[in-house]
């Protein structure tokens, strides 16, 4: 079958995609940036890739006739705080418009657990979303589910981060609120099982795992699973506010994404509907077995995809080739030359920076950078990086985004995303005589930004002076 994938460099699409492409499937990938898409080059000459924005004006003809089945994927709560219902709904009649221009048959649209009658509006815009594919011309399935478990999701992520740095905790009483977790094994499964299924068509399925629990008791099962004990005490006096801020500047979430949870996290999740578990023939995994998964997965450096890879886990939601081309002119430069001893050593160091193994040099001032970040709403040091030693462009890499990585050419470009009066790039690249260049670009908006360059300018003779040493001769 020909498949339409939107959504596909998001953290369900690149889950998503390389199995279908292993049963077999013709895969056109939907994005709203080509350049972004953290596929390796053997899977890109294996996949069709058009960019899309279903957030503007529909182009005719620019989907093949022959689509067969498409996966609805996009999702829009971490863009904005305010209207993210509205841009989700303008999506779903944009991408309806799409694809009335095809065949389709099929239209398999991963939602959120709507059961409760009093809905937040991160659930209320799912269902919306449903409401407006149902009118498309196709087969609608809607696979419903709550929090997904797996290595690189948001609520994982969040979960490892309140109980690794958190023994012991003083939540909101939201914590006492039950929801059912799903492994992202499962969701994937029960996403390919109802593929061209037609006994699935024109209806809504639950999916979910067996444990119901309290999101108090997803904390104490994931310390219980990693072989320690933490403490939790709730208090009825933290707001939702409150209970936002306290996620963001504990956990690698973006605030739009924290209070959006938080919202959320008030509503029970509960699956009301087994009916896809028997259709299917699947059995899903316990929320301890789901977190053994995902530890195997970060174990073996194999995590696929990660939330924090999104371009809306920092505050870059900009098309990335506009900011490919470095400025020349305007700027204020550090510009730090040195030759390599060993290339190849020199390329690897490169490409691991940053995350675990840090920036090489001064790391102590790196953390203050990142905190100091992370108080002016930035996204600070805490998101890492999904992959030790790879990097495609459109990664988060700490408070940075990937822009270029081009290890054939040498050559990796990064754009900042931490909170400045400017913009700022950092390069590095070895010529052919084997000179490494490192250089620090930023464009100051004003005399603040003239007046901050300045002011971290002696923190800037060292750090960049040794972070350059180290990487080329360590």
């Amino acid at each position: 079958m020909k498949i339409l994938l939107t959504g596909a460099n998001g953290y369900i699409g690149m889950r998503l995609l390389p199995r279908l492409l292993e049963m077999g499937h013709e895969v056109v990938c939907a994005v709203r940036d080509e350049t972004r898409l953290s596929i390796d080059k053997e899977t890109r000459k294996k996949v069709e890739v058009i960019e899309i924005d279903f957030l503007q004006e529909v182009a005719p003809n620019k989907l093949p006739k022959d689509i067969d089945v498409a996966y609805f994927l996009i999702h829009l709560m971490t863009v904005t705080t305010k209207n993210f219902d509205e841009l989700e709904a303008q999506a779903a009649r944009n991408f309806n418009a799409y694809v009335a221009r095809t065949n389709i048959k099929q239209v398999i649209y991963l939602s959120g657990i709507v059961n409760d009658q009093n809905l937040s509006k991160h659930l209320w815009s799912r269902k919306n979303v449903e409401n407006i594919l149902q009118d498309g011309p196709f087969a609608l399935t809607v696979l419903r589910a709550g929090i997904i478990v797996g290595s690189g999701s948001s609520s994982f992520e969040i979960i490892r981060d309140l109980c690794e740095k958190l023994p012991v905790m003083v939540t909101p009483k939201w914590v006492l609120t039950k929801t059912q977790p799903i492994a992202i094994r499962d969701v994937i499964n029960f996403l390919l099982g109802v593929l061209g299924h037609e006994q699935t068509y024109n209806d809504s399925f639950d999916i979910a795992g067996p444990d119901v629990l309290t999101y108090k008791e997803m904390l104490h099962q994931y310390a219980e699973a990693r072989g320690f004990k933490n403490w939790i005490y709730t208090v009825p006096v933290m707001t939702p506010k409150l209970s936002s801020y306290w996620l963001y500047f504990v956990t690698s979430t973006s605030y739009k994404l924290a209070l959006n949870l938080v919202d959320s996290m008030k509503i029970e999740v509960i699956a009301e509907d087994t009916r896809l578990q028997d259709i299917l023939g699947i059995q899903p995994h316990t929320y301890k077995e789901a977190i053994d998964m995902a530890f195997i997965k970060i174990a073996q450096n194999s995590v696929v995809s990660s939330w924090k890879d999104s371009m809306v886990s920092g505050n870059f939601n900009k098309n990335l080739e506009k900011y490919i081309q470095v400025p020349k002119f305007g700027v204020l430069k550090d510009v730090q030359t040195l030759k390599v001893e060993d290339e190849n050593k020199a390329l690897d160091n490169i490409w691991k920076i940053g995350g675990e193994t840090g920036w090489y040099y001064g790391g102590w001032l790196w953390k203050i950078r990142g905190f100091l970040d992370k108080l002016n709403g930035g996204p600070g040091l805490r998101r890492g990086r999904t992959h030790p030693d790879k990097i495609f462009p459109g990664d988060a890499l700490d408070f940075w985004r990937v822009l270029l990585a081009d290890k054939q050419k040498k050559r990796l470009l990064l754009f900042a995303e931490m909170r400045l009066p400017g913009e700022a790039w950092l390069e590095f690249h070895i010529d052919d005589n084997n000179v490494l260049h490192q250089t620090a670009t930023f464009r100051p908006k004003g005399l603040k930004g003239r007046l901050y360059w300045y002011s971290v300018l002696p923190f800037h003779f060292f750090i960049f002076g040794g972070m350059i040493r180290n990487l080329a001769n360590s």
